[in-house]
């Protein structure tokens, strides 16, 4: 007689939600989200409450009232008679313009520095190691403040400018900013922007078949000689070709001021610089530890087949760190982007001095602006961290 089986029971018990490993993580991040929506409720409903309470309702409306105010930087036309919605955008594109310009020069100020941080030579070496820790422990703030201090006052003004100019008729330096030729711009402009455009993909396709070549053949070609010609000369062709559609709009003395041109004003420059100076400083030390992660054999390799000290930096050493630097460097530019919005300090009007400033002010609507000034934030840093991590996802080892 075969002894009897007592079957399974598959049934789906309660209990199985904590004690079974199948469902206990669902069960934790179900828990977890309706926590945090609970949360989110809470705090909408007593926001919505405290504002009844105040008088206010929600709403979006003041966006298209006008502003008022008028704005010294700017990308886009605006005047005072704008809505608030054009005050913001205009606030918008002036701190991705400084978040642009402090991160390249950062980026390029900081590998230098990294690279010379580790130079053999004794002089060098020092000078940086006090320009990274000088820097770094200082804060930004007073940074912006100090070169804005040191525009201001060492500068000459416009009329003095014109008695020494930087470069005669062209670039002038003043106390009042920066006056450099503009750009008039006629019928068939887009036609050597476009060029221009078509010219700089080339170039990204002409590297990356100069990059396999030399892999396969071990023979170099002058790639920057090479790419300046393609960004150059088929521009230029398209441009005489159109009838110079471009022009350069020079300033001139004007009564009181200088007038023309294109005026980059001191708020602008003094946040630029200490951000590239501030940032450029981390950046440095970015560099500096990737470099050293890097084994020494490496560079004895490299020397051992007749690469120059140079050739190995940027051929085999930086290509290797690159693996290291980039997650790091994400982070900087995320702080180059947030920190940007202590441009008030010195009356820069980037997106916080609009419409988490005036704006605010004028209107009343805290909520409002503060949801729409995070969210943009969110949205800058969001957009940074994902072209920055596809970049680090081309550059890192590729596994079988």
């Amino acid at each position: 007689m075969s002894a009897s089986t007592v079957p399974a029971d598959n049934s789906f018990q309660f209990s199985q939600l904590w004690r079974d490993a199948r469902y206990r993580s669902y069960t934790i991040q179900i828990i977890a989200l309706v926590v945090v929506l609970s949360v989110v409720m809470m705090l909408i409903s007593n926001a919505v409450e405290n504002l009844e309470a105040l008088g206010k309702d929600f709403n979006f409306g003041f966006l298209s009232e006008p502003a008022g105010y008028d704005i010294g930087q700017m990308l886009v036309e605006y005047s005072a008679a704008s809505a608030h919605w054009k005050a913001a955008l205009v606030g918008l594109l002036n701190t991705l313009l400084v978040a642009l310009l402090a991160c390249v020069s950062a980026t390029v100020l900081g590998v230098f520095a990294g690279i010379l941080r580790l130079s053999n030579n004794w002089v060098v070496s020092r000078l940086m190691a006090v320009y990274i820790e000088g820097v770094r422990n200082v804060p930004l703030l007073l940074q912006i403040l100090a070169w804005y201090a040191v525009f201001i006052h060492v500068l000459p003004t416009p009329k003095q400018a014109l008695k020494a100019p930087v470069i005669e008729g062209a670039v002038y330096a003043t106390n009042r900013g920066f006056y450099v030729p503009g750009l008039t711009l006629s019928n068939g402009y887009l036609f050597v922007v476009g060029a221009l455009l078509a010219s700089v993909a080339g170039i990204f396709v002409f590297r990356k078949w100069a990059r396999k070549r030399q892999e396969e053949t071990g023979q170099i070609l002058p790639l920057g000689l090479i790419s300046l010609g393609l960004l150059i000369v088929p521009a230029a062709l398209v441009y005489f070709a159109v009838g110079m559609p471009i022009a350069l709009d020079y300033p001139i003395a004007g009564r009181f001021n200088l007038q023309g041109g294109l005026k980059v004003g001191t708020p602008l420059i003094a946040l630029w610089f200490a951000l590239s100076i501030y940032s450029g400083a981390f950046i440095a030390e970015i560099v500096r530890a990737g470099i050293m992660a890097i084994s020494k054999g490496q560079s004895e390799a490299a020397s051992a087949l007749g690469l120059r000290p140079n050739r190995t930096m940027s051929l085999v050493v930086l290509p290797q760190a690159l693996r290291i630097i980039i997650p790091p460097m994400i982070s900087n530019y995320l702080n180059i982007t947030k920190n940007s919005s202590l441009a008030i300090a010195v009356g820069y009007m980037d997106l916080t001095g609009t419409l988490g400033g005036i704006t605010l002010n004028q209107t009343g609507r805290e909520m409002e602006c503060m949801l729409l000034l995070m969210a943009t934030y969110l949205v800058i840093s969001l957009s940074i961290s994902g072209v920055m991590n596809a970049y680090n996802e081309s550059v890192k080892l590729k596994g079988r």
